[in-house]
């Protein structure tokens, strides 16, 4: 995390690190992991908003367009941890907030 300067006030802006999938690398046409910066609290709903906004065309993938809840077949993992189901706003583990561990987007699979 880095401290950003200004005359009336310090924000701490953290460099978050995801990895994804690869049918979403293919659709975003990044590398298996991207770096982005966080400006406040570092949760799920912050980072994939970040995510979104740099690359619009994972919009709705992730998350659906209307309801942002997180689509089938896709779970979150930082830090050896399944966080699918943990609150979009709890906070992400100190060490995927300083960029230590990256946050998983994963493909889940399903079959019988």
């Amino acid at each position: 995390m880095r401290r950003q300067s200004s005359p009336a006030l310090h924000r701490i802006i953290a460099m978050i690190r995801i990895e994804l999938p690869q049918h979403l690398r293919t659709l975003a046409h990044v590398d298996r992991e991207v770096t982005l910066e966080i400006d406040g609290p570092v949760t799920q709903r912050s980072v994939l908003d970040a995510l979104e906004a740099r690359y619009p065309m994972l919009r709705g993938t992730i998350r659906d367009h209307g309801t942002h809840q997180r689509r089938a077949f896709l779970r979150f993992f930082a830090c050896e941890e399944d966080l699918t189901h943990e609150p979009p706003d709890s906070p992400l583990p100190e060490a995927v907030a300083t960029g230590k561990e990256a946050f998983l987007i994963i493909g889940a699979i399903a079959g019988g």
